[in-house]
């Protein structure tokens, strides 16, 4: 057994039952990792450094341009209560989408490795997992209460008080939202309250965004919509009301610090494939490795479906290619039909362009092109699987044009579907908007069929360090042609 003290390193590790404390297990690994880390503290401390740097230059510009766009003349033509609720809906929205992100990443993460040579051990779980879980809700405490201070510095006045107190209140959400998610990862089988929690956020966000653009679309003092006004918006956070919260914050930690010892090794291991994927896409600039995983996870979690023919065995009323398109028009139609979180995005994405037209019509235009083209990128994952697979493609047979013409046919038809179902708010139908439709159908074209990423191209010297050009213009294949369209919105629309 390896000293751990220097003089009493065997008795202090081993318990009386012969299996060694958490404490000393963890002090072994840090020793070895030391022993083979080629880094320096330096190494660290100028990481850290430039995180925080990124994180400060980028947070106060986003901060001082929200405020000067708040201020200025042509942000007056929303009425407050509408930014104020539908701020609100925002802020739920993206809770619940930031709750069902730690409820599909564990939140605890154990690597393989760990799996194999940590936690197969009989050591106390909980006092292995204890550092990983107060790391969590730390950090997420500490984003959280980011958040609140940058969104009342942006949007509220310059008070103490409210910065201190948004501050509070973020940090509480952040750090009570980690705590419930352990929770929820040791109850093993995902518990009927989670699922409830996640749905709850998205559910009322919706409801008050509709009723916000209800109100705005359809003023209450016309039509079937008479009576439907808003509400004054809520007075800043207060003492007791934050108190409360974080009494209960902490409650919650203590219960899912207790719960750590029923963690089993399948919820550790649940979201590490994911949280790698992410990790190297972030790393390499390329998206696609992250896309792949959670298409993969989707269509897992579809789990049986029913079969049903293509029209292969019925008499040919077309031959050779155009019965191959037809066919694989279908097969692509039926394969968004089962993809029903495809379609609750488009409702929500749709819900958000006519928030936004109530809210922030000055930027409705650009909003419009840009909500359209991840709808439509989002149909696409038939033509991204298509083009990204040579195998599939001589296994289907037909040519390379034929087989990506057919998938694209349903990102067309959604892209044609929701810009008019979105048109409305913006303008009425013009010869623009038909240059534009085309633009952005090709725009995903671009995108689904961009080849894998190189990574040995060209670098340019720049005052800002080497910047990667042949990487970036692989990246932004497809985006760019829909900054261009945006420009031609502005310009024309």
């Amino acid at each position: 057994m390896p000293d751990v003290d220097g003089v009493t390193g065997h008795a202090a590790a081993v318990g009386s039952s012969g299996i060694p404390a958490a404490r000393a297990l963890r002090r072994w690994v840090r020793r070895a990792r030391r022993a083979h880390h080629s880094g320096s503290l330096g190494d660290v401390l100028s990481d850290a450094y430039t995180i925080l740097l990124l994180v400060a230059l980028y947070g106060w510009g986003g901060v001082t341009g929200i405020r000067r766009y708040l201020k200025s003349p042509e942000s007056q033509t929303a009425q407050p209560e509408v930014r104020y609720w539908i701020a609100v809906a925002a802020a739920l929205a993206t809770a619940g989408l930031v709750w069902y992100g730690l409820r599909t990443l564990g939140p605890l993460l154990v690597t393989p490795a760990g799996q194999a040579w940590l936690f197969s051990a009989p050591v106390d779980r909980r006092a292995l997992l204890a550092p990983r879980f107060a790391a969590l809700v730390g950090g997420t405490g500490a984003g959280g209460g980011l958040l609140g201070l940058g969104a009342a510095a942006a949007v509220g006045p310059d008070q103490a008080a409210t910065l201190v107190w948004s501050a509070v209140a973020g940090a509480v959400g952040g750090a009570g939202g980690a705590g419930l998610a352990v929770l929820a990862q040791a109850a093993g089988r995902e518990p009927r309250w989670s699922r409830l929690l996640g749905r709850g956020l998205i559910v009322a966000a919706a409801a008050i965004a509709l009723v916000v653009v209800t109100a705005g679309v359809c003023p209450p003092s016309q039509g079937w919509c008479r009576g439907i006004a808003l509400p004054e918006p809520l007075g800043p956070l207060t003492a007791g009301p934050a108190l409360a919260a974080g009494l209960a914050a902490v409650a919650v930690t203590v219960l899912a610090g207790r719960a750590l010892g029923r963690v089993d090794r399948a919820a550790l291991t649940a979201g590490v494939d994911l949280a790698h994927a992410a990790t190297a896409a972030a790393f390499l600039l390329d998206p696609s490795m992250l896309t792949a995983q959670v298409e993969s996870r989707r269509w897992r979690a579809v789990g049986r479906v029913r079969s049903g023919s293509l029209g292969a065995d019925r008499p040919a009323r077309y031959a050779g290619v155009a019965r191959r398109f037809l066919m694989l028009v279908r097969a692509e139609l039926r394969r968004r039909g089962r993809d029903r979180a495809g379609l609750a995005l488009a409702a929500a994405l749709l819900l958000v362009m006519y928030a936004i037209a109530v809210a922030l019509p000055e930027i409705e235009g650009s909003a419009h092109i840009v909500l359209t083209y991840l709808v439509a990128n989002r149909l696409a994952s038939g033509l991204r699987a298509i083009a990204r697979s040579p195998g599939l493609r001589r296994a289907l047979g037909g040519r390379d044009a034929v087989l990506h013409a057919a998938h694209l046919v349903v990102p067309a038809l959604g892209a044609v579907g929701w810009y008019a179902a979105a048109l409305p708010v913006v303008r009425p139908w013009g010869w623009l908007d038909a240059v534009l439709l085309l633009g952005l159908v090709v725009a995903v074209l671009r995108t689904a069929t961009r080849r894998p990423i190189q990574h040995g191209g060209p670098v340019a010297d720049t005052p800002f360090g080497m910047i990667p050009v042949d990487l970036i213009r692989q990246v932004t294949q497809g985006p760019d042609l829909v900054a261009g369209l945006v420009v031609l919105e502005l310009v024309l629309g």
